[in-house]
């Protein structure tokens, strides 16, 4: 856990790629279809109820446990970081290297922010290698350590430079407006937020993951997508459909609806080509297609800003209380010392692990929706797309070893996805057509 201040960073991607109730791994590889047998059996026979043989059910549970446990270990073992990096000094250490090196304050950002999220990655980075491991130790991420230590570097490159622009801005609106920097810093991070969002699938996509046109690795498969698009009445041609490398490092499997205007695209994993079937894959890509028809991204953008707005009150609220109280100790002189933002940081995750149920839950909510908008877009399309739709969840599952009983705890606080029990039950039962009625969303 890096904090809330990476929350902000990543806000804008929280409803791009998954079907599952984990998180995705990313890969590359090139991958040959149906290599799997379990998914070639699934592929065919009729889905009753989500169901694993007892090897991969004691797997699936024991990862569950495990991914628990690191979800709550993550956010106290986040909250030691940053305590540490107060109670022994590193901030003021780093603020004062930055004002030697500088009187101009963009200089000074441009020192104090990278060696401050650095430190906090490094301090982190314990967390990452194990969560890592466990996916290799499960058969979900097959990486080689070189090219996992190369994806981590770069990723730390794009938030060093983007928290360092954040961090500069921030502390520019403090000083300028030491009462009113918490609306005013949430006004400015919403435009970045959307551009991120924007330009991310032409500029960090591709740097950890190969693309190449949908059409000319599997031309079925893109006629398929373009008839289901022209139904949602998407504008997303053939050219803007893509295959994305996974398989060199990972067995998972995806298939997304990214980007906003000119960047929006459909992506399919090579792993998902290799172990779906066409009908399997274009109600996957019906379940993303449905978070933009029924406009979740911009209703989730509106949610997470009205949250975070909340947060940096409270956080304008209480950080005056924590520096008076324990900031002679941190030796942080006021809210616009470069120094206070580890506390900072500290707040805000604890408002953000607080809020995460909530967020979850609308989450689950709109993935629920975009469900039930995969079955309405591919019903007519695909013969009986609720068993589709059943064989695509319990693939799914087996791959990416979904817990078949997860604690109703464990939904509450980090399912950001409906269970996959949950899931194909809905797909076996939802049926507005059996008495010549018609779906919700597409008439």
């Amino acid at each position: 856990m890096k904090g809330f201040w990476l929350a902000l960073i990543s806000v804008t991607f929280l409803f791009v790629p998954s079907l599952r109730a984990q998180p995705p791994s990313t890969s590359r590889q090139e991958q040959q279809p149906s290599t799997s047998p379990a998914s070639t059996s699934v592929q065919s026979q009729t889905v009753t109820a989500y169901t694993l043989p007892p090897d991969l059910y004691r797997k699936a549970r024991n990862l569950s446990k495990i991914h628990f446990r690191m979800e709550l270990l993550g956010f106290v073992y986040g909250l030691i970081v940053l305590w540490a990096i107060l109670h022994f000094r590193i901030a003021p250490k780093y603020r004062d290297l930055a004002a030697r090196f500088s009187v101009k304050r963009f200089f000074q950002s441009i020192v104090f922010a990278p060696l401050l999220l650095l430190t906090i990655a490094l301090l982190t980075l314990p967390l990452d290698i194990y969560g890592e491991w466990v996916e290799k130790q499960y058969g979900i991420s097959i990486q080689s350590w070189p090219s996992w230590s190369w994806d981590w570097i770069k990723a730390e490159i794009i938030g060093l430079i983007i928290g360092t622009i954040l961090i500069w801005l921030l502390y520019n609106v403090i000083r300028r407006s030491p009462t009113r920097w918490w609306f005013y810093f949430w006004l400015i991070s919403l435009p970045i937020g959307v551009f991120l969002f924007f330009i991310g699938p032409w500029v960090v996509d591709p740097m950890f993951h190969k693309f190449e046109p949908l059409q000319q690795k599997d031309p079925e498969l893109t006629a398929s997508l373009e008839q289901m698009m022209q139904r949602a009445g998407e504008n997303i041609p053939p050219e803007r459909m893509f295959w994305m490398g996974a398989g060199e490092k990972t067995t998972d499997l995806n298939a997304y609806v990214t980007g906003i205007g000119a960047s929006k695209r459909i992506v399919v994993w090579d792993t998902t080509i290799a172990k779906m079937n066409t009908q399997q894959i274009v109600f996957v890509a019906g379940h993303e297609t449905g978070h933009y028809v029924l406009e979740h991204i911009p209703k989730g953008l509106a949610l997470f800003a009205v949250m975070f707005l909340v947060f940096f009150y409270l956080g304008y609220r209480s950080i005056g209380w924590v520096l008076r109280r324990w900031g002679t100790g941190w030796a942080v002189h006021d809210v616009s010392d470069w120094a206070s933002l580890p506390a900072l940081f500290l707040l805000l995750s604890i408002f953000s692990f607080v809020a995460n149920p909530v967020a979850s839950g609308f989450s689950r909510y709109f993935e629920h929706q975009a469900d039930q908008y995969g079955l309405e877009v591919t019903h007519g399309l695909t013969p009986d797309s609720g068993q589709v739709a059943a064989q695509s969840f319990q693939i799914l599952g087996e791959v990416g070893l979904s817990d078949p009983a997860p604690s109703r705890l464990q939904v509450f606080l980090f399912y950001d996805h409906p269970s996959i029990p949950d899931r194909i039950r809905f797909c076996l039962t939802y049926d507005p057509w059996l008495n010549g009625g018609h779906g919700e969303f597409v008439k």
